[in-house]
């Protein structure tokens, strides 16, 4: 396994990686806001079990594999960015009759379970990212590279789950007198979808330059 001054820079280095919300952490937030704090802590535990995946295919090679490759790059690249795209107009297309009711529709668990899932599992940024940041941390001079990245990759999925818990806990404290009005709950499925289309958008041009060669 690495030394201890290793996983002390790993687990800050994460930690500050962490803080900077990205795609899974607007989902997370967006759930918590629309739906309270248990959907937002089911959306934290799917979007999490997506980067055992991607911890997985990091150890396994993978990931090096997705970088390598334009085809398989861009075809995990754009069916993320479809899933997100079909999120946000979703969200914009919302009837005003459905916005008249006590409160919004409800998804299932299940249901915010394996969308979590799904946004963060088709995302190819976060599985260059693991291939990128991962090894940085281990040494091949302590053994076969793969345990480390599975032990570092447990490490950033339990560090994970914390930093995401609290932002689904704050954003569903926050958001507990907006969900009693209609209006303000069509601009919350406003913003949300504006924010889906934009990840989409974000995804769909992600690594688009590094494959152009």
């Amino acid at each position: 396994m690495p030394d201890l001054t290793a996983l002390t820079l790993f687990v800050a280095s994460t930690l500050a990686l962490l803080l900077v919300p990205g795609p899974a952490v607007l989902y997370i937030v967006t759930r918590s806001v629309t739906q309270g704090r248990s959907a937002g802590l089911v959306s934290v535990l799917g979007v999490h079990l997506g980067s055992v995946v991607h911890v997985a295919a990091a150890a396994l090679g993978v990931s090096a594999l997705l970088a390598a490759s334009a085809t398989a790059f861009a075809v995990v690249k754009y069916l993320g960015a479809a899933y997100l795209v079909w999120l946000g107009v979703r969200k914009l297309m919302t009837r005003s009759g459905e916005l008249d009711a006590a409160a919004p529709p409800a998804a299932s668990r299940s249901r915010l379970f394996w969308e979590g899932f799904v946004v963060n599992v088709l995302n190819p940024k976060t599985a260059i990212f693991f291939l990128a940041f991962l090894p940085q941390f281990t040494d091949p001079a302590r053994g076969a590279v793969a345990p480390q990245i599975m032990l570092l990759g447990v490490i950033w999925i339990l560090l994970g789950v914390a930093s995401d818990g609290a932002y689904a806990l704050l954003a569903s404290a926050m958001a507990g007198r907006l969900r009693g009005s209609a209006r303000a709950r069509r601009r919350l499925d406003t913003g949300s979808g504006v924010v889906y289309l934009g990840l989409g958008a974000t995804a769909a041009l992600t690594g688009q330059a590094a494959h152009a060669a």
